[in-house]
């Protein structure tokens, strides 16, 4: 008799679908890794860039409260530059008003001075046709001879130009010369023939720049109470002022000729000049 034998078989294999759920959580959790990876990183690059951002603004604003803070000294100098050109226009108009005054006056006074020779050249000239007498004749003769050169030199400083003060200006030696012999002002004549190289001319110093022989023009620094002034495109016969302290007539700097490198001319002053001067500007402005 055979043995019957019941046989169990077990299947222990598990589903399928568990495997493709653990592949799935897997591939979330890598998914979720990358995720917060990249997040980390993008959360890491923009806080770089703020700082960055950051101290740029502070940077920037550190530079415009620099800006700010020069362009305020920068106000507050051109201000007080400002106040006191200002101080000096007053000043220079009040001069010029009293400069045109006296020269109206010196007009006034030679117009009077010519009439009153030509009165007297027509008193003598009467007395020649009266007079029979030789010895009155060689007598009047040369009172005529006198009245005639008064008159000459009258008419030729009334030809001369008179400057911004009333000043007469010489054009050369030989007027300088009929000036000196007015006695109102003391004339310093100079020929300067060296560039950059200072010059005594009368109570200041004078350094030739330039010159300009077809425009007839120089440029020259005159040294005045240590202080340096550059005058620049000044052209011949163009007077240029100084008025010394607590004075009220100028003095007077004029180059008649301008060569190659040299200039000729004459610093005039007045009789009550103190050594001392300040500048002042030209009547051209240069």
């Amino acid at each position: 008799m055979s043995d019957e034998r019941d046989v169990i078989v077990t299947d222990n294999s598990a589903p399928r679908w568990i495997g493709l759920a653990v592949v799935a959580l897997a591939v979330i959790s890598i998914t979720g890794l990358a995720i917060g990876w990249s997040a980390s990183s993008h959360a890491k690059t923009v806080e770089q860039a703020l700082n960055t951002q950051t101290q740029t603004d502070k940077q920037n604003e550190d530079l415009l409260a620099q800006r700010l803070t020069k362009a305020e000294d920068t106000n507050a100098q051109l201000e007080g530059e400002l106040s006191v050109v200002t101080d000096k226009m007053k000043l220079t108009q009040t001069e010029l008003t009293r400069a045109r005054a006296q020269a109206n006056k010196i007009k006034a006074d030679d117009a009077k001075q010519i009439q009153s020779l030509q009165s007297n050249l027509s008193d003598i000239n009467g007395q020649v046709a009266t007079k029979a007498s030789i010895d009155d004749m060689n007598k009047i003769g040369t009172d005529v001879t006198g009245v005639k050169t008064d008159l000459e030199t009258t008419k030729n400083s009334m030809n001369m130009m008179h400057g911004e003060f009333g000043t007469l200006i010489a054009r050369n030696h030989d007027e300088v010369e009929e000036l000196r012999r007015l006695g109102e002002r003391d004339y310093y004549e100079f020929t300067i023939d060296k560039k950059n190289t200072r010059e005594k001319v009368g109570n200041v110093m004078v350094e030739l720049r330039g010159t300009n022989t077809k425009k007839s023009q120089y440029n020259v620094t005159i040294f005045v109470d240590d202080q340096r002034h550059e005058k620049k495109n000044l052209s011949a016969n163009e007077p240029l002022y100084f008025f010394a302290s607590g004075a009220r007539a100028p003095l007077e700097f004029v180059v008649n000729q301008v060569g190659k490198n040299k200039i000729v001319g004459y610093l005039s002053s007045p009789k009550t000049a103190p050594a001392q001067a300040s500048t002042s500007t030209n009547s051209s402005g240069n």
